[in-house]
């Protein structure tokens, strides 16, 4: 298997689209490649096929790669609970929750865990493209590190540098990064690329000479500033999607600990809807659907919508005949009580809910990870449709029950061919509390929900999994066109062969 790892000058500099682009290039020469990141931070996960989560940027890479999800393909995952603490997960499975500074002693049980997921894919593949986090230059974490500089010379692999133009200053980036960087470490950088770039590049060409006479380093490619690129995002929201005069006008409450927000991408790509994000200190805006996401710290965020006065907000809209619905933590959020006895994501125990269902849940040691085919069985969604089909995953910890579960939302299709259902519908029609993530891309689920909303209108929803594929065709075919990929392909040739 070759390698080779890409590093970025700082956070959201394009390491994981440029990881993407390769992929998708290498696919579509018939190479086995796959993505991989030793270390990620995010709250926005994936759930792969071998029932465990992973970032999802890797699970958009995979895709990308044109290969199934695996958690070996990002074997250590923080997913963060606290401002100084997150839940560590290791290969798709959560072992423990940890404050920052237990953690960084952690590190060297979690490099043997890359190192093994990474021995396992030297196995299966011919290419791994390898995804860093953050900046290699951080001086305080580089102890230990596991996620930049200190993988690569583990395992002795080639790196290239990208940054963000359209931050400013790229060649102080460039530049800085690399003097801080050690000897080997130096040598290892084979060239940088620079993204985001707007305007004539002729006007860039004397930087980019300066940049490769000053650091010995060549400029791999200029990759353009892509205004209408719409990929998975992995933390960003992206909110420039107010649609004036929409056919439909969706809230969803940002909680400090939103976690798989892609839940609502085909909404935000859709030309019918106004998707907006409700942020901190913000009234929830007339609406006709008000949307509780899910969350990583749900007794926490439940008791953050309470202090926003969100709670007051949600019943008014009710009693206007507004629609509410409730994902995984938000889900939760709509019953009685939320039990945390075991401290699995906060110090609370208990949590009183917002009392609008009558269940209540408890939260497990034991999360639930499960991509889910179910079916929407409560008749009132389902108007001239029969059957409606949803492909999504469940990534849960929490276990609720109670009366107004008797109604449920759908039913799950379990590995052993066994029904369970999920979720519920109120009895006056108006609420749905669903574990289930992914609602929206399913077309026909989507559909549905749409229609239940405002059944007077006939607004269609996005196929988001077309759209991403037409996404990453779009990204591979300027790869191809802006980067360097003679060289690129030279640097894969020329690096250290690993075997598992």
């Amino acid at each position: 298997m070759k390698a080779l790892m890409v590093q970025g000058t700082t956070s959201d500099a394009g390491k994981s689209t440029l990881v993407a682009g390769l992929c998708r290039v290498l696919a579509n020469a018939k190479h086995k490649v796959a993505p991989f990141k030793p270390q990620n931070m995010a709250l926005n996960s994936a759930v792969t096929e071998d029932g465990g989560e992973i970032g999802r940027a890797q699970a958009l890479q995979a895709v990308a790669a044109r290969v199934p999800s695996h958690t070996d393909f990002n074997p250590i995952l923080l997913k963060p609970n606290t401002d100084t603490g997150a839940q560590v997960i290791v290969h798709g499975k959560a072992v423990s929750n940890m404050e920052a500074a237990s953690y960084h002693d952690y590190k060297k049980v979690a490099l043997d865990a890359v190192l093994t997921s990474y021995s396992r894919l030297s196995e299966r593949f011919d290419y791994l493209l390898v995804e860093g986090a953050g900046s290699p230059a951080e001086i305080n974490l580089r102890d230990n590190d596991i996620a930049n500089m200190g993988f690569a010379e583990a395992v002795d692999c080639p790196v290239i540098i990208i940054a963000d133009i359209d931050k400013g200053g790229v060649f102080a980036h460039l530049v800085g990064t690399l003097a801080l960087l050690s000897e080997s470490e130096q040598a290892r950088v084979k060239g940088f690329v620079i993204n985001r770039f707007r305007g004539d590049i002729s006007l860039l060409q004397s930087g980019l000479d300066w940049l490769e006479d000053r650091t010995g380093k060549p400029v791999l490619g200029v990759l353009p500033y892509l205004h209408d690129l719409a990929l998975d995002a992995e933390d960003a929201l992206a909110t420039a999607n107010v649609v004036e005069q929409a056919e439909i006008n969706i809230s969803v409450l940002l909680l400090p600990h939103i976690s798989n927000h892609t839940d609502f991408d085909s909404l935000r790509l859709n030309p019918h809807v106004n998707l907006r994000y409700v942020r901190v200190e913000q009234d929830i805006p007339p609406s006709d659907l008000i949307i509780i996401p899910g969350s990583k710290n749900v007794l926490g965020d439940l008791a953050f919508l309470k202090e926003q006065g969100w709670a007051g907000q949600v019943n008014q809209h009710l009693r206007y005949g507004g629609k509410l619905l409730g994902i995984c933590g938000g889900f939760q959020m709509l019953g009685n009580h939320i039990y945390d006895m075991h401290g699995v994501e906060s110090s609370s125990q208990l949590a009183k809910g917002l009392g609008l269902a009558d269940f209540d849940t408890e939260l497990q040691l034991e999360k639930v990870l499960a991509q889910v085919s179910a079916k929407v069985v409560d008749e009132r969604l389902l108007h001239s449709v029969l059957d409606v089909e949803i492909q999504g995953y469940e990534i849960h910890c929490g276990e609720s029950n109670g009366p107004a579960l008797s109604t449920p939302f759908a039913t799950v299709e379990t590995e052993l061919g066994v029904q369970r259902h999920d979720g519920f519908v109120s009895e006056d029609g108006q609420i749905i509390g669903t574990y289930l993530h992914g609602l929206f891309d399913t077309p026909e689920a989507a559909n549905t929900i749409l229609h239940w909303v405002n059944p007077s209108l006939a607004v269609e929803a996005i196929d988001v999994d077309e759209h991403r594929e037409v996404q990453l065709s779009r990204l591979a075919k300027i790869c191809e066109k802006h980067l360097d990929m003679n060289q690129i392909y030279s640097i894969l040739r020329e690096s250290k062969r690993v075997s598992g």
